[in-house]
């Protein structure tokens, strides 16, 4: 690997594996991740739950090239603890919420499992390029965690084999959650085979090995570069490129004037029907819970 400013934290690092037609993402929240969770006093359940859906969105959105590329990830169910869980990912700026239900939370204990938490829910990936083109994939809720629900939707709906891992910590240390995701690309895009129909491709099984060995203390340690994370588990390769990709932030688009465009779109009745008695449109931001006095 070339040198280079190393990257550490709230920054997406890039890398690729030439001779095994791989490529991957890695990344770690600290400080986006507490700006992004202290909008709300979320239990330790969905603390850990949301912390790891925004890590996937960072790691699925940093595959996208433009500035207005946009992933966004939903998990729902119908009667579930939790009943929405959303984030997206654009040009860095990630976002991510969650609604559920406190009283039934409180009974699951500590750790409760996804199928605890969702009951027969599903994920929805959708990935809107720099063309405006908007394509998704819908998949069950299954596995143990939300990580294996992506996996999934890369090997169903775009046929790439996919190894997801993902970390998370909250306590004396610090809030943090890290993620590492990998991919063996198609050999070609146009009129040639793709390696996914060979999931036992034998560069894809050393990649997946290699890459799966990764413990959660390296993803999360603080000292550790996300370059030399790389290089632990790739240095046999015969060349291992790495770039530095996005700085994130906490990217809430909300706005008084956002807002004020959405709600004049809807018929002069029902604008006046959303009104409060001091005659203001009032509205709340789930994801910064932040309240907007609108005076229509």
């Amino acid at each position: 690997m070339a040198d280079m400013t190393e990257t550490f934290s709230d920054q997406i690092l890039g890398f690729t594996l030439p001779c095994r037609n791989a490529r991957g993402r890695a990344v770690r929240l600290e400080g986006v991740l507490d700006e992004v969770l202290s909008a709300h006093d979320y239990p330790a359940p969905i603390t850990h739950l949301l912390s790891e859906a925004l890590v996937l969105g960072a790691l699925m959105g940093g595959l996208l090239k433009g500035e207005h590329a946009q992933m966004t990830m939903q998990a729902q169910t119908n009667g579930g603890i939790v009943s929405l869980l959303v984030c997206d990912y654009r040009a860095g700026a990630v976002r991510g919420y969650c609604d559920f239900d406190a009283e039934r939370l409180t009974r699951l204990g500590a750790n409760p499992a996804l199928l605890a938490l969702f009951g027969d829910g599903y994920l929805a990936i959708t990935f809107e390029t720099k063309g405006r083109q908007r394509y998704q994939g819908i998949v069950p809720l299954e596995g143990n965690s939300l990580a294996e629900a992506c996996e999934v939707y890369f090997s169903q709906s775009e046929q790439i084999p996919t190894l997801i891992r993902v970390a998370s910590r909250a306590g004396a240390k610090g809030r943090a959650a890290a993620g590492l995701l990998v991919q063996h690309l198609p050999d070609g895009e146009e009129g040639r085979e793709r390696l996914h129909v060979r999931l036992d491709h034998p560069d894809w099984e050393h990649v997946a090995i290699m890459a799966s060995s990764i413990s959660h203390d390296e993803l999360l340690d603080p000292g550790l570069s996300l370059e030399a994370i790389a290089w632990r588990l790739f240095h046999e390769e015969e060349e291992v490129r790495v770039q530095a990709g996005a700085e994130l932030s906490r990217g809430c688009r909300c706005s008084a004037e956002h807002y004020a465009t959405i709600i004049a779109r809807f018929p002069p009745e029902e604008q006046a029907a959303m009104r409060n008695e001091d005659g203001f449109v009032v509205v709340d931001c789930a994801f910064c819970s932040k309240l907007f006095e609108l005076a229509l």
